[in-house]
């Protein structure tokens, strides 16, 4: 493969690695980008994939993300990295998918389904092992417990904590059906643990008393065991930060080893063309198009900007998971976590970050999760 000119790394400071349990790095490879709902089957066969993947191991984006519910992305990512591994071999970097979401309304957490999709990971990937495997997006499965499914859920780490089933002395309690699937099919992502196939496995979903309640809930169930790594999306942005009062809860109460943020754009939310199926209603929309004035470089650079000053070392060692389709948006990403790092610009940045939320609390949205499912 030859290499051109926007697949050179720029000199400087490469991307940290992290001091959390995983030994992540500070910014971790969203492969969901090699996937039909971010860009055409000609983008994915095309040379940008291999070029773009390794720009950003080039760079120290040594860890990936992916899902078998994104369609052809660990194929995408699978023969992006056996294209690269003369350069990278598979212990240069961490591969991390998910398994129990196979469609848009097709979740599957049987044990059995849950081995045979992560055998076929390993097999789409190009590997021997992950290095982390998630049940993806529970709350499509567990037994619904909380009444509000939109709203500031802050309240359920405070005056509301009965009604999300995060009450002191309830952490093990089954509610139903739902959540005795989700302890199931974590004891089969043990199992392939113990086997070697998997060296650590966690949860995914949008809703965090959600998460919260889960890792609780398998904490205090045999074999009474942590959860080993949680991701959560969307919420840590400019127009929902509430990921950062729930660290505190999931890793002291939960006692999780491992946090990630993803999705430091809200899924496109704060893009300049969010796509059609965004979930959230039109008010946040139009907060976000107002926002998008405030920062000459424009609204993805200052939410990419925004979740990079939250996550990180200081921060309790959370990388972030961003998405990228092509080498440019390596290099911008990276250029935007250098100036962080050099203090370039901060106080000018901040201001905007402030002015962009405010836009987002007059509104009415700010810190607002929408409902999932």
């Amino acid at each position: 493969m030859s290499v051109e000119a926007d697949d050179i790394p720029v000199q400087g400071i490469p991307i940290t690695t992290l001091n959390g349990s995983l030994r992540l790095p500070a910014i971790v490879f969203g492969a969901g980008t090699f996937s039909n709902q971010y860009n055409p089957d000609n983008h994915l066969q095309s040379t940008a994939p291999v070029r773009t993947v390794g720009l950003a191991l080039r760079y120290g984006i040594n860890a990936f993300d992916t899902s078998v519910y994104y369609g052809p992305s660990e194929v995408v990512l699978g023969n992006a990295l056996q294209a690269l591994k003369d350069e990278f071999p598979r212990s240069s970097y961490q591969l991390m998918t998910k398994c129990g979401r196979y469609g848009l309304s097709n979740f599957d957490y049987s044990p059995s389904t849950i081995r045979d999709s992560v055998k076929r990971s390993l097999a789409r990937l190009q590997t021997e092992y992950l290095d982390a495997v998630y049940l993806h997006d529970v709350e499509f499965v567990c037994t619904p417990v909380a009444q509000r499914s939109a709203g500031n859920h802050l309240i359920a780490l405070t005056d509301e904590k009965a009604e999300y089933g995060l009450a002191v002395g309830e952490e093990g309690k089954i509610h139903g059906e739902g959540d005795q699937k989700i302890l199931d099919a974590f004891a089969e992502l043990r199992k392939l643990q113990e086997e070697g196939l998997v060296k650590h496995i966690g949860i995914t979903g949008y809703p965090l008393p959600t998460l919260l309640r889960l890792a609780l809930l398998i904490l205090h169930n045999p074999p009474y065991k942590p959860v080993d790594v949680i991701l959560s999306y969307s919420h840590l942005s400019l127009q929902n930060g509430t990921f950062a009062q729930y660290a505190p809860q999931l890793r002291e109460r939960a006692r999780v080893g491992q946090l990630l943020a993803a999705s430091p754009f809200s899924m496109g939310l704060l893009t300049p063309s969010p796509p059609a199926w965004h979930p959230a209603p039109a008010e946040v929309h139009e907060a976000a198009r107002r926002a998008s004035s405030v920062w000459p470089a424009g609204l993805p650079n200052l939410a990419l900007g925004y979740s990079i000053r939250n996550t990180g070392a200081a921060h309790g060692d959370i990388p972030l998971v961003a998405g990228f389709s092509s080498p440019q948006e390596v290099h911008e990403c990276v250029k935007v976590w250098r100036e962080l790092q050099e203090g370039i610009g901060s106080d000018e940045r901040k201001q905007a970050e402030q002015s962009a939320r405010e836009i987002f609390k007059e509104s009415g949205y700010l810190d607002w999760s929408w409902a999932s499912p």
